[in-house]
């Protein structure tokens, strides 16, 4: 994603307002997770109840039913994204620091194998299960690698207008995937592995989390100046945009309660009501904590689950290192499970 947790430096600000005086959800477990380094996407296997993390080097999976730690995938250099393939029964990281892609199974949680992709440090991953490809987002090089996940070799590179950020599918053969750098959208064909539209998401800048209603065709894009983008996925119109909070990173849609929560650094997930495709408000911001920037939503059970951790003092400049990077306490790793009160 755009950066590494371990990289921001921010205070908490809770630029969206004060978080509702009787919230309709809340932490109902945090999870702790051994391990000190940066972390960035994770995803939900909703038949598994598995929740796979992104962290540092490796890949750690919780049965959040429990709230066990139930495996690892290691050797994931500087990993950013965990794309799942429940029907080929496959997992797939992007890992940024070595420009590959680890294969797993998804419940044995062994390596099958690595990729390289076909260009530099990919980050955003999408599995789209209509066309059986993964879809490999390489932010330094502005292209996506695909790979066939029946046989996991590369089948292609598209190249692209700017650097990739997160990526939706809606399951019929089109993909979406941020450019955050150029604040638009792309749409691409998923057989032809050709764009077939770029939009611009003004007013938003910089986007970076993407999330879709496939029913009403939205897609639901939260950018950096604190705004989420709503827009038609059929036409790239702008059909609405509503106030975040600060450091978002990842948005999630619930379709079951039509509801969008959008993770926000700085401490808050920003919750929306979807009225109809064409109307959309706000209705709470959930209390977090600092630094849960990313998200997953298990769809069936409703609950939301966020990464974060504690933050120490920032160190002096140096000549070496001018902009130094806000230190993580040690052994604060942690899942935020955040359940609606029934």
């Amino acid at each position: 994603m755009k950066k590494s947790i371990s990289m921001l430096t921010y205070a908490v600000l809770f630029s969206v307002g004060i978080a509702s005086a009787q919230s309709n959800y809340k932490i109902v477990n945090k999870i702790h997770i051994d391990g000190d380094e940066g972390w960035d996407l994770l995803a939900m296997d909703e038949s598994t109840s598995r929740l796979f993390l992104s962290h540092g080097r490796i890949v750690q999976v919780v049965d959040v039913k429990n709230g066990k730690l139930i495996g690892t995938i290691p050797d994931t250099k500087g990993v950013h994204g965990i794309a799942l393939s429940t029907d080929l029964n496959k997992g797939y990281t992007s890992n940024g620091k070595d420009s590959s892609v680890t294969v797993f199974n998804l419940k044995t949680l062994a390596v099958i194998k690595k990729i390289p992709v076909t260009g530099r440090n990919p980050d955003a991953i999408l599995y789209d299960e209509f066309t059986h490809k993964v879809f490999v987002y390489n932010g330094r090089s502005s292209n996506a690698t695909v790979i066939d996940a029946t046989s996991d070799k590369v089948v292609g590179t598209i190249p692209l207008d700017g650097k990739p950020e997160l990526s939706v599918t809606d399951g019929k053969g089109k993909i979406y995937v941020n450019l955050e750098d150029k604040s638009m959208v792309s749409m691409i064909d998923a057989k032809t592995l050709k764009v077939e539209q770029t939009w611009s998401v003004a007013p938003g800048i910089e986007p970076s989390g993407i999330a879709i209603d496939n029913k009403n065709h939205r897609l639901f894009i939260v950018c950096d100046n604190k705004l989420m983008v709503v827009m038609n996925a059929q036409t790239g119109q702008v059909i609405t945009t509503l106030p975040i909070g600060e450091h978002v990173d990842g948005v999630a849609y619930d379709p079951i309660k039509k509801r969008v929560y959008s993770s926000n650094g700085e401490g808050t997930v920003t919750v929306v009501q979807e009225g109809n495709e064409n109307t959309f408000k706000i209705i709470e911001n959930i209390v977090t904590q600092k630094g849960a920037k990313t998200i997953a939503i298990n769809t069936k059970t409703h609950h939301l689950y966020l990464t974060t951790a504690e933050f120490g003092i920032t160190p002096e400049p140096t000549k070496e290192k001018p902009k130094p990077r806000l230190s993580i306490k040690p052994n604060t790793f942690v899942v935020l499970d955040v359940a609606p009160i029934k």
